[in-house]
């Protein structure tokens, strides 16, 4: 454990951050295989399961979790399901 005041914190926040982190890329990585698992099944509500998984990638870029060449080809790969 670090003895100065700043580095304590930072410990407090990169700790935050990084429980923040793991749960939107579960989040995201779960609204994937909803719409792929409603895809495969052709189920009624494809295309919101689609639109949802879409924003879950683009909210993914935004924040930094992923890069943007990984989120085009997540929907690049989204789209020739729907």
């Amino acid at each position: 454990m670090p003895q100065i005041k700043s580095a304590m914190k930072r410990v407090k926040t990169a700790e935050s951050a990084n429980l923040r982190n793991v749960a939107q890329r579960s989040s995201m990585r779960s609204a994937i295989k909803n719409f792929e698992t409603s895809a495969a099944n052709n189920a009624d509500n494809k295309e919101d399961l689609f639109r949802t998984a879409v924003r879950a990638i683009d909210m993914a870029k935004s924040k930094g979790l992923i890069k943007a060449n990984k989120a085009a080809r997540d929907k690049s790969r989204l789209a020739k399901l729907n």
